[in-house]
């Protein structure tokens, strides 16, 4: 009994261990990238609207693979790009055109009554997404990356670990004691 005691108390230790290294790199990604963190030219980026139900959800993050050409995306493409008043927006493209100049996409959103209001210049698409989608994680990444998130993300998982610690110490200096004793 008192070794499967211990082997559950290591598994719950490497378990803290890794929960606030995985936790310490999401909020130094979150604060080193503005709030998207980008791996091998992805960004993940959280849904605040439900304009594309039921693609993917409110609070849910989602895979928006960087563009390398911003004139090659078709009818049918869910596409997010930066609107008039700066935001960013994952729509699915209705219509392309052509010009001299640009490349221009007509958006709507699966969730929308009619298409958006604006058109999207090629120069304003930041990505596609992938079809990879992660419900309610956009809450814990925008929690993430506020100053109240960032310090609890990192605090409470320390605080666990630093108390199994002393419950480890005080379980080695007790063995040592009664080795102590018996020698």
């Amino acid at each position: 009994m008192k070794r499967m005691f211990k082997f559950f108390q290591k598994a719950l230790s490497l378990a803290g261990c890794l929960l606030v290294i995985c936790l310490a790199v999401l909020v130094i990604a979150v604060k080193a990238s503005g709030g998207e963190p980008t791996i091998l030219n992805h960004q993940f980026k959280s849904v605040l609207s439900g304009s594309m139900e039921p693609e993917f959800s409110t609070g849910s993050i989602i895979s928006v693979k960087l563009t390398e050409d911003p004139t090659g995306y078709q009818k049918g493409d869910v596409i997010t790009f930066i609107d008039k008043d700066e935001n960013i927006v994952t729509h699915r493209v209705t219509e392309v055109e052509q010009t001299k100049q640009d490349t221009i996409y007509r958006t709507k959103g699966d969730n929308n009554d009619g298409v958006d209001l604006d058109p999207v210049l090629s120069e304003n698409v930041i990505g596609h997404y992938t079809g990879f989608a992660i419900p309610y994680a956009g809450y814990l990444l925008s929690y993430a990356g506020s100053k109240l998130g960032s310090a609890l993300l990192l605090f409470i998982p320390g605080l666990i670990l630093f108390t199994s610690a002393l419950f480890t110490f005080r379980g080695v200096a007790r063995d040592l004691k009664s080795q102590e004793k018996a020698a």
